[in-house]
């Protein structure tokens, strides 16, 4: 009798066991099915610059940047054109000869390579822009040859700086100048610079980088006409 019951509760705890397996099986695959009156949510690869979100609403993938033409793709920008200066800075201070903190330099836009080195852009622009500012830091004198002995008051602000040459010092005490090119690339723009003794015309100073094309293409001009996403504007 006795083993008669104890084999009726070992046959009981099976059942019992077995019944709890049954029902954490159900329960798991209830966990990996989704329910079948939703939708799974349909992510869009068409698009790089989209970022991928699952089904918790989570970023899986990094977003992209693409150029207005599409043609080329990169990473979001994380980096703007001064920082890429800041690099060629100290690239032409580490191999540059005979400049000091007593011999005045100047700096002059970039030009584009293929041009008649009368043409540049936006891009040239502020590339001059930024060197004036990292040459400072250096405590390399830096002349402005564009300042003016006067502040013209007008009706859109107040200005010292101008570009028209009778407005402006026909001599500056300049020794130095610190000027380059920029060469279109397939991946961006290709900048070359250096500097020059204006009496000699020796290069005492070069540098070379790759700014890349979404580098280039956050550079939003004001007016005036466009090319490559950025404005073209040619000397006088």
């Amino acid at each position: 009798m006795k083993n008669f019951l104890k084999t009726k509760s070992v046959n009981k705890i099976k059942d019992l066991a077995l019944l709890v397996c049954i029902v954490s099986a159900l329960t798991g695959c209830s966990e990996l099915l989704p329910f079948s009156g939703e939708k799974e949510p349909v992510t869009n690869f068409s698009s790089p610059d989209t970022p991928v979100i699952d089904r918790f609403g989570a970023i899986t993938k990094e977003p992209f940047y693409q150029n207005d033409r599409a043609i080329y793709q990169g990473k979001a920008l994380s980096k703007h054109i001064g920082d890429y200066v800041q690099n060629m800075a100290q690239d032409l201070i580490s191999n540059m000869e005979y400049v000091s903190d007593t011999t005045p330099i100047g700096v002059t836009h970039f030009a584009l390579t293929d041009s008649d080195l009368n043409k540049t852009n936006l891009l040239g622009f502020q590339i001059a822009e930024s060197f004036i500012h990292e040459l400072h830091k250096f405590r390399i004198p830096v002349l402005d040859y564009k300042a003016t002995d006067y502040i013209r008051v007008t009706e859109t602000g107040d200005f010292l700086l101008s570009r028209d040459f009778l407005e402006l010092k026909h001599k500056v005490p300049m020794q130095y100048i610190l000027t380059g090119t920029m060469t279109k690339h397939q991946g961006g723009y290709l900048v070359n610079a250096r500097i020059i003794g204006l009496d000699t015309k020796a290069v005492v100073a070069s540098s070379q980088m790759l700014v890349p094309f979404y580098v280039v293409d956050a550079l939003i001009p004001t007016e005036g006409h466009r090319m490559d996403g950025i404005s073209l504007m040619q000397g006088r």
